[in-house]
């Protein structure tokens, strides 16, 4: 799956941009099932729904707003803090420790930023798993956000006028190719993150992504190799 990238292409590039869940750490951690099942949980309880219907609802929250929270607040005015603190409550053992993308992370030129629609404590948590925490300028969270989801114009107006970012000379990663589709209009180099040996039938219907083609400009399902490559001289 992986082409890998010309690295005079990307000589220009001084800010990293990565996307956390299913991006930095593979999809096949499966670590994201668990907030999926909690965040139904969650839906189940709030509405005093049986778990099917409540996780058709999380689903068309999710598709509606861009994500399960943006849903709640503005359908049930839910508690922010609170919908977070219990969804992130996991295990993050499911992640393995990754020390060639740590090593491929920290000789990047230039600087590195998380940003996710998840919260600080959960990027942390997971990039402190990985062995990559260490490496990064910044985590960008929803909250940072002022919780608008990607794929929120806002959200990458306020991420990028925090960190005076320019658009020509940065790169993002992402596993969501709707949520490449601002960077891609104010300039940045796009990467999509599929899983290994990806297949159409791997991900729900819900989560992908037609027609989104234009807004990526590389796709690879070895985020380490690719970031390997790009720095060769």
């Amino acid at each position: 799956m992986t082409v890998l990238p010309d690295p005079a292409r990307f000589a220009h590039i001084t800010d990293w941009v990565f996307d956390l869940d299913n991006t930095l750490y593979p999809r096949h951690s499966n670590l994201f099932s668990q907030i999926d099942v909690r965040m139904t949980a969650y839906v189940s309880e709030l509405l005093h729904l049986p778990r099917e219907e409540a996780r058709k609802l999380q689903k068309e929250l999710y598709r509606s707003h861009g994500t399960t929270l943006r849903g709640l607040m503005d359908r049930y005015d839910v508690d922010p803090d609170d919908f977070l603190e219990k969804v992130h409550d996991i295990d993050y053992s499911w992640i393995e420790p990754d020390a060639a993308l740590g090593e491929a992370i920290r000789n990047l030129e230039g600087r590195k930023f998380i940003f996710t629609n998840g919260d600080r404590g959960h990027a942390e948590r997971a990039a402190r798993q990985l062995g990559i925490l260490d490496h990064f300028e910044d985590i960008f969270d929803i909250v940072a956000a002022g919780l608008q989801p990607k794929p929120s114009k806002e959200s990458y107006d306020l991420f990028v006028a925090l960190h005076a970012i320019a658009g020509p000379n940065a790169v993002m990663f992402e596993d969501l190719a709707r949520n490449l589709r601002i960077p891609k209009q104010i300039g940045m180099t796009t990467v999509l993150i599929v899983p290994k040996n990806f297949e159409p039938t791997f991900s729900e219907i819900w989560e992908q992504d037609p027609g989104q083609e234009d807004e990526v400009d590389y796709v690879t399902d070895d985020l380490t190799a690719f970031l390997k490559a790009v720095q060769v001289s």
